[in-house]
């Protein structure tokens, strides 16, 4: 006959058995597995974005930053500078602080506004979608990054405020939260390129 310390120790493994078995067993919402083709098109479906003046006007071809939904360049002779901030009095938090100052043609703002570095631009005005995702794939040209970390920066303040630029200026339209699940599905899925 069995004691009760037995049969608790049968029946925990039991429970255990049946939870490994069914969630290894085909269902895939316990972890996502790689899909070149899943992972492709999620960063297709970023694109749109990706190519939008919010994040067009830091990431396109130029020594400056550039301005407005048409993407002109920035008034006032603006530079990138050594490390992205600007040059010498002309630095990027003169003018731009850490949120959108009210009222139309107003600096807007978000935490650790500034450029690429020169060293590593990150400009992918001209770049096909399988170039743009090479490039935020690769380390030697995307500040460093892993591809988790690249999820990380989409994060951050300074990304997110393309969802939130200020008056005057036009939104990413694509939801926000759309955006990250996207970003992440890309990731989790293998981060292939289309």
């Amino acid at each position: 006959m069995r004691g009760p310390k037995s049969s608790a120790t049968l029946i925990v493994a039991s429970c255990s058995l049946i939870f490994l078995l069914t969630t290894r067993g085909g269902s895939q919402s316990a972890v996502t597995q790689h899909d070149d083709a899943a992972a492709a098109a999620a960063f297709e479906s970023l694109v749109p974005a990706l190519h939008h003046p919010r994040c067009m006007n830091c990431h396109s071809t130029g020594d400056y930053p550039r301005q407005g939904d048409d993407g002109h360049r920035h008034t006032m002779q603006i530079r990138r500078g050594p490390d992205g901030h600007g040059v010498n009095a002309v630095k990027c938090s003169s003018c731009h602080q850490d949120h959108n100052l009210a009222g139309i043609q107003m600096p807007p703002g978000a935490p650790g506004w500034h450029l690429p570095s020169p060293a590593m631009p990150m400009i992918w005005e001209g770049l096909s979608d399988r170039q743009l995702c090479e490039l935020l794939k690769d380390p030697r040209q995307n500040g460093n990054r892993s591809v988790e970390q690249i999820v990380e920066h989409m994060e951050t303040p300074l990304v997110l405020w393309g969802w939130n630029p200020g008056d005057g200026r036009t939104p990413i339209p694509m939801p926000q939260h759309e955006f990250l699940a996207r970003v992440k599905e890309w990731a989790a899925r293998g981060a292939a390129c289309p």
